[in-house]
């Protein structure tokens, strides 16, 4: 699990296992314990079948995050699309 440190929000990363696959997110928690997280799906339309995987695509992910809108939520590079797989 990575982490990242905002204005006014903490980020976390990491992977969890829903079935017999893993799916990588996004945590945003507001500083100070002034409210709840807010997880955000990373890759949404693929699953790991290895924890470590889905673990680096989120910390990857989370490393690629340029900055968060007023409500917490992660803004990406234009194009973004979270695979790094080769052709």
């Amino acid at each position: 699990m990575a982490e990242r440190h905002f204005d006014r929000y903490l980020v976390r990363s990491g992977a969890s296992l829903e079935g017999s696959r893993y799916t990588a997110w996004l945590a945003v928690t507001p500083s100070g314990g002034r409210g709840f997280p807010v997880y955000y799906a990373i890759c949404e339309n693929r699953s790991f079948r290895e924890q470590a995987r889905a673990e680096q695509a989120a910390s990857d992910a989370l490393a690629a995050v340029l900055a968060l809108e007023d409500d917490g939520t992660p803004v990406f590079p234009e194009g973004y699309t979270g695979f790094a797989d080769s052709p």
